[in-house]
């Protein structure tokens, strides 16, 4: 995992005491609302779902009255409709919700999801001619149009009507349409924007119902299953959406729904929005990313158990599938940023794999900003075309960023935190140093771990599962609070779970915390007992035998002694002198003392073997945050002079015959020493 920078989140005391007394809240839950944008007592009963229930007017939305008169007429001929989804959960579930309604009103429709692999993303010239053969005479989008202005003039050409419910960022140019509705349109003037393609097409038959009543009801929970799936923030109508959904979900009578928790065995296990992210929405996702996205609709539209259990198994066995071709893929780029070490001081990472699976390498991205805690892109390569998604950190807009390389590209799109991109396999050397060349016109953030408060280690118990239970639902916007444990003494360390996890023990006066830390193993963490450490850490319900404790999850942890200012600067700085810049940093202040050197040569050959952060080496060494850029320079300098060599799994330790050689003669120190020679006029 990569060096985060913890920040401490500030909450108004005064409001969470206010909230506390007159909602009868948690005062800790009190005071994390507080931190999270919570200021009124209006917005703390909304927060925790205890004002009366309030919808946006979807007639509020632009177009709304458009598309709803069109529909009418559409019923009202018993013209053939077509609702237009995308392959991925909101598009799924936006799609059997719009099928759904519609059929219950007697249309006659039909739904056209398109294949990721061969067909791609949004509407096709292909796909209208099939759905124009089929005498489809209007055409609803979900999910998806807002940016298809040629298809929506070919439409039109084939006498056919066009409209369009979508979620994304219109361009300029909106599409020739009967309604274009679009939160995002520039004319909207709602105060709350951020709704998924399934809140939209919800939006969208509430308006047609004329209110919310039993009917829309039913769909909430293919809402909420769409909203969690698309990180679509949990304030406002998604929040109170979201929140009875996750009731709904808990007792479905829908049956694909049913047979899909049965199959992800969550059955017997407490519904929550955490468990809908990461238990149902995957497994919707997969059926898409990995093959077809129809058997996820048909699933969802089911009211046959039998061949509800049999989609629901095929999708978990898909899921499946994708979990292992994603760690494969992952493999394979690390292996690929391990063979150009140079990469991992740049500020995006690009990596780029033939045949990569095109439906897994956004997650495979997600996973390496994990990793290294920089902006990343994922590449696959067919030939001489190529097509890529990203992640990013926050701070650090990708759109933009993309948009500065777009000479190089094909086609993109997206969003701050994510973007796709296509390009030519020729070109993805010059798309690499090219976003890397923007990143160092900005100042680069540094990946952040977030505190909602520090927790004095007596105060974990179920009380504070209470206070958590309160919180809910999670997601984006309002995730799951990250408490932390600070000046805590590591006491012990014990591998569980095959060696593939860690039981950490915490100590500070007196109070033992057993925390577990999951996918790490011993070889990879840096901690001895008797560090004193800080960390962060979730809370759980763990139910045993009756017995209710308290699950202690290791989200993060650091050294307590290291100044975070002095030790992102010095990274900074070091960072900097590796990409060849001669600017931004002071270069004498990277030089190596000769006894930090000779102090860094000794403990790793004492040790054997280092394989660990030159943070906590520096630790080992009793040396200031400060000093990480001069005991980084001199492991540079000893390993191009071959003091020192580092192996395949990046561990570092001493050569068992080396030649006297003068450590003044390392490129990288005679860079500096020059570089700090024309600082000095």
């Amino acid at each position: 995992m990569s060096r985060k920078k913890w920040i401490v989140r500030s909450g108004n005391k005064e409001n969470a005491t206010m909230f506390a007394e007159k909602l009868g809240v948690s005062p800790y839950a009190a005071l994390i609302a507080s931190t999270r944008g919570i200021n009124t007592i209006d917005g703390a009963k909304e927060f925790f779902g205890l004002n009366e229930r309030k919808s946006v007017d979807p007639m509020d939305f632009p177009d709304m009255y458009a598309a709803v008169k069109r529909i009418q007429k559409a019923l009202d001929e018993f013209e053939r409709i077509a609702v237009y989804g995308d392959y991925d959960a909101d598009g799924v579930t936006s799609t059997a919700l719009l099928y759904s309604y519609l059929e219950m009103q007697g249309a006659d429709v039909v739904y056209y999801v398109p294949n990721r692999h061969t067909e791609g993303y949004g509407l096709s010239y292909e796909a209208i001619d099939k759905l124009s053969m089929m005498g489809v005479k209007l055409i609803i989008t979900v999910d998806n149009g807002i940016s298809a202005v040629d298809e929506a003039k070919y439409i039109r050409e084939l006498e056919m009507e066009l409209i369009v419910t979508d979620h994304h960022l219109p361009s300029e140019t909106l599409p020739q349409a009967v309604a274009v509705v679009d939160p995002h349109r520039t004319d909207c003037n709602l105060e709350f924007k951020d709704y998924a393609g399934v809140g939209v097409a919800y939006k969208l038959i509430c308006a047609l119902e004329g209110e919310e009543n039993g009917i829309t009801d039913s769909f909430v929970d293919l809402v909420t299953v769409g909203t969690v799936a698309d990180v679509m923030p949990l304030i406002k109508e998604n929040r109170e959406l979201v929140r009875r959904g996750v009731t709904m979900l808990a007792d479905s009578d829908r049956i694909g729904i049913q047979a899909l928790i049965e199959a992800a065995g969550l059955g017997s296990r407490k519904m929550t929005s955490t468990s809908v992210a990461f238990g149902i929405c995957p497994r919707i996702n997969a059926a898409g990313r990995m093959g077809s996205a129809d058997r996820a609709i048909r699933l969802l539209l089911s009211d046959d158990y039998d061949e509800a259990m049999l989609l629901a198994q095929e999708i978990n066995d898909e899921n499946v599938t994708r979990q292992q071709t994603e760690q494969d893929i992952l493999i394979q780029a690390i292996e690929q940023i391990n063979k150009n070490p140079e990469w991992q001081y740049q500020n995006v990472l690009v990596v780029a794999g033939e045949g990569w699976h095109d439906g897994v390498v956004g997650i495979v991205a997600s996973r390496l900003v994990e990793k290294y805690g920089k902006p990343t892109l994922v590449i696959t390569i067919d030939g001489d075309d190529a097509k890529g998604s990203g992640r990013s950190i926050e701070g650090f807009n990708l759109y933009d960023a993309i948009s500065h390389c777009s000479d190089c590209l094909t086609h993109f799109g997206g969003h701050t935190l994510a973007a796709g991109i296509g390009l030519e396999t020729t070109d993805i050397d010059t798309f690499r140093t090219a976003i890397n060349d923007y990143s160092d016109t900005i100042e680069m953030p540094f990946p952040v771990q977030n505190i909602d408060f520090k927790l004095n280690p007596a105060c974990v118990n179920t009380e504070m599962l209470e206070t958590v239970e309160q919180l809910e639902p999670f997601g984006a916007g309002n995730p799951q609070p990250i408490f932390g444990l600070y000046n805590m003494t590591v006491t012990d360390i014990q591998s569980i779970g095959n060696g593939k996890h860690l039981r950490v023990i915490l100590e500070r006066n007196g109070v033992s915390l057993q925390t577990v830390k999951f996918r790490t193993v011993q070889a990879e963490f840096p901690f001895v007992k008797g560090d004193v450490v800080d960390a962060a850490v979730g809370l759980e319900p763990n139910e045993y035998l009756g017995q209710l404790r308290v699950s202690i999850l290791l989200k993060n942890i650091k050294l307590h002694d290291m100044v975070e200012d002095d030790l992102f600067s010095s990274m900074r700085d070091f960072s900097l002198l590796m990409r060849g810049r001669s600017d931004g940093f002071d270069p004498s202040l990277l030089i190596p003392q000769r006894e930090t050197t000779a102090a860094v040569y000794r403990f790793i050959r004492s040790v054997g073997r280092w394989n660990y952060d030159t943070e906590t080496l520096c630790h080992r060494l009793d040396l200031w945050a400060e000093d990480y850029g001069q005991v980084a320079v001199a492991i540079e300098a000893m390993l191009e002079m071959g003091v020192l060599r580092r192996d395949e799994n990046k561990g570092l330790s001493v050569p068992k015959t080396s030649e006297k050689v003068n450590l003044q003669d390392a490129p990288v120190l005679r860079r500096l020493t020059e570089l700090s020679k024309e600082s000095a006029y």
